[in-house]
């Protein structure tokens, strides 16, 4: 595992209290008859502000609430893992910079439930590991697109109006704003090749004395060639032996 990534508690731990919190949020509701809509975010409205903060804890029913809590515990768990210094600040500035830009461009409605939050880790998770240039979170950028690439089809107008597109488009700003804003130095210092490293020189690499300065390959001495296979392949033996058969022919092994 890459010293760089450490598992901890908390990478279970985070995603599964916030996600619980959300189905306890929910439960409050049904059980004592509350109304939480109304905390949600109404744009452009003083009143409607405190729905940045509260808006991603809020549901309308079990379905809007199971289709955020999935993708919750896999993004969560993976920006805790992948990105942990960042990850706390990542989801609180995540939350209140989408829902300030949800209540400035959203639509005269109640906009509530945490996809914006989903939309925002998505976005950043993406964007950052193509930023850092590291190939493991490279790697899980495309990873992320593949699964969740379909989503930014509804960051768009006229998909759904029962759905806050506004919230999922502010979700994406935001995700790519703070990709920029915090930096990840730690990666950005990792060699990720040897042709990387400031001190490297394609003279003392005795494969890349294989070739010319145009790429072709290039016949060594003997004395050398004995040097270059020895360097590479210094476990690998392979012998080979002719053994009769019990009808006087004879096969080759290896």
């Amino acid at each position: 595992m890459d010293k760089h990534f450490k598992f901890t508690t908390s990478v279970i731990g985070l995603p599964l209290f916030f996600v619980l919190f959300l189905w306890f949020v929910y439960w409050l509701e049904i059980r004592f008859n509350f109304d939480f809509i109304e905390h949600g975010i109404f744009p452009r409205t003083l009143s409607g502000l405190q729905g940045v903060a509260f808006s991603p804890f809020i549901h309308s029913d079990l379905h809007h609430l199971y289709s955020n809590s999935i993708p919750l515990l896999v993004l969560l768990a993976t920006l805790r893992f992948f990105y942990a210094r960042q990850s706390v600040a990542v989801i609180v500035y995540g939350v209140l910079l989408s829902g300030i830009i949800t209540w400035l461009i959203g639509r005269s409605n109640y906009h509530i439930g945490a996809s914006g939050l989903v939309y925002v880790l998505v976005s950043f998770v993406f964007f950052k590991g193509i930023l850092t240039k590291y190939y493991r979170l490279v790697a899980l950028s495309l990873t992320v697109i593949m699964v969740y690439g379909g989503m930014v089809w509804y960051a768009f107008p006229k998909v759904d109006e029962t759905i806050s597109w506004e919230g999922h488009l502010a979700g994406l700003i935001t995700g790519f704003v703070l990709s920029i804003v915090y930096r990840t130095p730690e990666f950005n210092k990792v060699p990720k090749y040897d042709w990387e490293k400031q001190d490297y020189n394609p003279q003392e690499d005795k494969f890349m004395q294989r070739f010319d300065e145009n790429g072709n390959f290039v016949n060594l001495p003997k004395e050398e060639n004995e040097e270059f296979f020895t360097y590479y392949n210094s476990d690998i033996r392979v012998n080979y032996e002719i053994v009769p058969n019990e009808k006087n022919e004879s096969k080759t092994e290896s």
